[in-house]
């Protein structure tokens, strides 16, 4: 992509975050710890049904969509299996005899069933829709899907203080139901000369199938991938209380501030390598790349030790763990954007069923390390079972495609990544005094200019450009 089609898909996820930044505070003072904790369930009902419904065909689609001319039809035979699916399955729950709200949110309610349906078609469709304006690389109309129910969801919280509206959870889930519709709407009309034609479209047999055997491994991958990224917030359900899961999830939503890089990465990442592959990619280009993100990572990481004690400023005094949390909460959108880089091979070979074991060992991990180190250290415990997990997905995912499809060297990558994994751990659990954890974190930055010189020459150039340009 071009550096103004980079910086046009950069505008959504980084505006985004700036508002969840402003939003998160909002929430805490207005809204119960246990409010909080309940709509950390219901982002995870709606991770939950994206990664089951989709059939791991959104995937195929970015992978074939540069192949194939008819995308009308590609966007069909995507879409229509997950949406059949859903529908039967909200249609099930309507008539089982037990109520899916008491099971996620520990309220028994109707009008909660509804949003929450609202809630999960709206995402399901809008992250299709999505897709389309990412293929296409139409940045800016991407961004400003992103963007406008950030904001709207601002507003209406803003309107709920005004006018001393009940800071209950059924109003704090009708804000956040509202901007998911707000995200499907905007999706929608964006992409309305693309899905509207793929209603009347013959799906290819042959090209769905192939999408089929490339995506059916990705379910279980996915659903290994979503239980390593969603059970930690189980286990602080059924074995903790919803004020630790509160805490929690501020904790995983102010880490969330790295998803931007996540998201960036991602969206312009996946369809570069993937048209590079189809002309013949270089490795140094890959090695390249790869050197990049791991310098990134580890320098958000350190800034993001650095100043973690800012969270103290504007939330209740009862989040005051948030802090300590925080950095190794940092280790999944970090160290699973650095995969994206180091284990794009797997899904060049099209050998999408190492992704499944890799996510499932990892699983396997997080299951043991929550069940143990939860009932001890609660939240932190969580956090510590996921960071070692997601550390161990990394190594899988890397090591696994450096086997299929082209090897680099990896040790200093290995040594960075594992110091600030350690720090981000041991700063969770020993909840190391503010001054100290500065001088730490100062540290590894400074260890990480040292083991990446060029990237480091190489960034402080592009800044003296920049601003060289901006005079």
């Amino acid at each position: 992509m071009k550096y103004k089609t980079i910086m046009a898909f950069s505008i959504g996820p980084v505006g985004a975050a700036i508002l969840g930044l402003i939003t998160l505070p909002i929430i805490t003072w207005l809204f119960s710890i246990e409010d909080v904790g309940r709509l950390a369930m219901l982002q995870l009902a709606i991770s939950f049904s994206w990664l089951i419904f989709s059939f791991g065909l959104d995937q195929a689609y970015v992978r074939e969509f540069h192949e194939v001319e008819d995308k009308q039809s590609l966007l069909k035979a995507t879409i229509l299996p997950g949406q059949l699916a859903l529908a039967c399955i909200l249609i099930l729950f309507i008539s089982l005899p037990w109520s899916i709200t008491q099971f996620l949110f520990g309220i028994d309610s109707t009008y909660l069933m509804i949003l929450l349906f609202v809630g999960l078609l709206s995402s399901f469709y809008a992250r299709f829709f999505g897709l389309i304006l990412r293929m296409q690389e139409r940045g800016i109309a991407f961004s400003m899907s992103q963007l406008l129910p950030k904001i709207l969801f601002l507003i209406i919280l803003l309107v709920y203080i005004v006018f001393s509206i009940d800071a209950k959870f059924e109003n704090l889930l009708l804000a956040f139901v509202i901007s998911l519709v707000a995200v499907f709407i905007i999706f929608a009309w964006n992409t309305r000369f693309q899905w509207v034609p793929a209603l009347t479209a013959t799906i290819d047999r042959v090209k769905f199938k192939e999408m089929v055997r490339y995506g059916v491994p990705l379910i279980g991958g996915g659903l290994a991938f979503w239980g390593l990224t969603a059970m930690d917030k189980i286990f602080l359900r059924a074995l903790s209380s919803f004020e630790e899961l509160g805490i929690y999830a501020v904790a995983i939503n102010f880490a969330g501030a790295a998803l931007v890089f996540k998201t960036v990465f991602s969206t312009v990442w996946l369809p570069t390598i993937y048209k590079w592959a189809a002309e013949g990619v270089e490795p140094e280009r890959v090695k390249r790349t790869i050197d990049n993100v791991t310098f990134a990572v580890i320098v958000i990481w350190s800034v993001a030790g650095i100043l973690s004690w800012v969270v103290t400023l504007i939330l209740p005094t009862e989040y005051a763990q948030v802090q300590f949390i925080l950095l190794a909460a940092m280790a999944y959108p970090l160290l699973y954007t650095l995969s994206e880089a180091t284990g794009v091979g797997i899904g060049i070979e099209r050998k999408t069923t190492y992704l499944m074991v890799a996510a499932i060992i990892a699983l396997i991990i997080n299951g043991i390390g929550n069940y143990y180190l939860i009932p001890i250290l609660g939240a932190s415990g969580a956090a510590t079972a996921s960071a070692i997990s997601f550390f161990i997905f990394f190594i899988l995912r890397t090591e696994i495609s450096s086997i299929l499809w082209m090897g680099f060297e990896r040790r200093r990558m290995y040594i960075i990544s594992s110091i600030a994994l350690t720090m981000s751990i041991l700063v969770n659990i020993m909840e190391i005094p503010v001054q100290f954890s500065v001088i730490i974190w100062l540290s590894i930055l400074l260890v990480s200019l040292f083991m990446f010189k060029q990237q480091a020459k190489d960034l402080l150039s592009g800044i003296k450009n920049k601003v060289k340009g901006g005079v």
